[in-house]
């Protein structure tokens, strides 16, 4: 998944603000808070809250805030964990029974049952209903009729998903997959109350799902109110009374206001703030590795970025990246050179593997000019880098990379910066393909697998692939890799798959990303799971 939209909120001028997201948003309290409640930063996301819709950071924040699926991720380790799951079940890595715990409900009171699950995923990946996430559906047989290319598809429901009784239901793939029960603590594999079905519209007003807490309101542009819900029945019931994320368009104003204690939590600290960081805020500052990889995508459906010989020019754009020194005087430790497609968080046993990249990630000015020329030079003379602005110090990071290529090919018109106001609006663009150059697209993994970072980026058609890289040995081998049962042979197939990518370079691995984060004296138990996100049910506020 992958900052959104933000502007300031503190002060008496927030209390004006948020009365029209929720009335209570600024009673009880006497610094412009409901007691108990956990102020944080936060940005719109791109699209509503459909679990099957939501691809991006600020939507997942939210949706993991309301939602329990199957398994849940360990917030410290990464494991997948059960959570609705009482088990799941295979003898041949292909058939599954998956059998629901009881007593489970979604806070408007209707049960969880197997068919909540089956009617979600049939939802989901019914072309009609046009969800960003419909592909990770593509497993389960009988995906090619309800998601057919042409788009009109034979049938209305996966033929592989079949209820056998309220707390039961098999599932059956079309080709083995030894790790799919892992990825099903990723959002997309929720629940659905029948009020999604039945009132969609309303539902997508005010979202009613089967996590700790619930949405009470809304407004874009300005803050969303999400209140304990008392009734939840999970383990990791909220150690607060509600979480009031607040929509900042600009990451110093977030920063500035934790400062004033306007609000309690910012998990976006930015790069001009790192210096001072320590001395600000003292050990109330978080930063430690996550699952998070930068990248730049080059839009291969444009002919002029996918013509032969192009790959010379996309490796070349690659070394010509000083990754070393802009993590180095930028980041200040938040920010590792990356030297593959995955992140270390995964380990040896998940996949990471250093120096896949091979010479594509080191910086050699002379051979990035050498292999540029080589593959018939920049289109059109130049390229250009676009980004959103209002999240991550993204203009920071995109200077200094125009400058390094600039500088490595001797030309200072060779690259462009192109900022995009907000996460929004940067979306929209790529996802409407209407990117000309190169564009970032960092990557939070869903789940802690080396399929997670490869398949939904770089697979043809894949649910994030926004580039639109096709391999047909790439997608091959990550096929072969899923049917392994034999995690190690996997795993191995799937670094295959990723030599692949060093030697076309559809993306270019940028740096691998800490989670950072800092909080007032007001609120404690603050931690940030391997996806760096807040564990905001773990806060407490005193």
């Amino acid at each position: 998944m992958r900052g959104g939209a933000r502007f300031r909120v503190g002060g008496a001028v927030g209390c004006a603000l948020l009365a029209a997201a929720a009335a209570s948003a600024c009673g009880g309290g006497t610094d412009g808070r409901t007691v108990g409640v956990v102020r944080a930063s936060w940005g719109d996301p791109q699209n509503a809250l459909e679990p099957a819709n939501t691809n991006e950071v600020q939507g997942g924040k939210v949706l993991a805030l309301i939602f329990r699926g199957l398994k849940q991720y360990n917030p410290k380790t990464g494991a997948a964990e059960n959570m609705l799951a009482e088990k799941i079940e295979s003898s041949d890595a292909q058939n599954f029974t998956v059998r629901l715990k009881d007593g489970w409900a979604f806070s408007n009171g209707e049960k969880v049952t197997a068919q909540s699950f089956v009617d979600a995923w049939n939802y989901a990946a019914l072309v009609d209903n046009k969800q960003k996430n419909a592909s990770f559906f593509a497993y389960v047989d009988g995906y090619e009729k309800v998601h057919p290319d042409n788009g009109s598809p034979t049938a209305r429901t996966l033929s592989g998903l079949v209820v056998k009784d309220p707390r039961t239901f098999t599932v059956k793939l079309s080709t083995k997959f030894s790790t799919w029960p892992d990825t099903l603590g990723y959002a997309a594999f929720a629940p659905l109350p029948r009020a999604f079905f039945e009132d969609h519209e309303g539902w997508l007003r005010k979202p009613v799902g089967n996590g700790p807490y619930a949405v009470d309101a809304y407004t874009r542009g300005s803050a969303m109110r999400l209140s304990k819900w008392d009734g939840y029945p999970g383990p990791d019931k909220a150690e607060n009374t509600g979480v009031e994320l607040r929509v900042y368009t600009d990451s110093n104003t977030a920063y500035t206001d934790l400062q004033a204690g306007n609000i309690d939590l910012v998990d976006d600290i930015p790069s001009t703030q790192l210096r001072n960081v320590r001395k600000d805020i003292g050990d109330r500052y978080i930063n430690q590795p996550a699952g998070i990889l930068q990248t730049l995508f080059f839009p291969l459906y444009d002919g002029k970025w996918s013509k032969a010989g192009m790959e010379k020019v996309r490796r070349g754009l690659s070394m010509a990246i000083d990754r070393e020194q802009i993590t180095r005087r930028i980041y200040r430790g938040t920010r590792t050179p990356a030297t593959d497609w995955t992140s270390p968080v995964l380990g040896d046993r998940g996949g990471y593997r250093p120096g896949l990249c091979g010479g594509a990630c080191s910086y050699d000015p002379g051979q990035a000019k050498r292999l540029i020329k080589e593959g018939g030079g920049l289109p059109g003379g130049r390229v250009t880098l676009t980004s959103n602005v209002d999240t991550g110090s993204h203009r920071v990071w995109m200077d200094a990379v125009c400058n390094s290529i600039n500088n490595a090919l001797g030309d200072d018109g060779a690259c462009r910066v192109n900022p995009v106001g907000t996460f929004a609006d940067f979306r929209n663009k790529i996802t409407q393909q209407r990117m000309t150059g190169m564009f970032r697209s960092g990557w939070q993994m869903d789940y802690p697998l080396i399929q997670n970072f490869l398949q939904p980026q770089y697979y043809t058609d894949g649910s994030s692939n926004y580039g639109k890289f096709s391999d047909a040995r790439f997608d091959r081998l990550v096929d072969e890799a899923n049917a392994e049962s034999d995690t190690g042979k996997a795993v191995a197939k799937f670094q295959d798959a990723e030599r692949i990518l060093a030697g076309l370079m559809p993306a270019i691995p940028l740096w691998y990303q800490n989670g950072n984060a800092g909080y007032t004296a007001d609120i404690s138990d603050v931690m940030l799971n391997q996806f760096s996100v807040p564990v905001y049910e773990r806060i407490k506020v005193k």
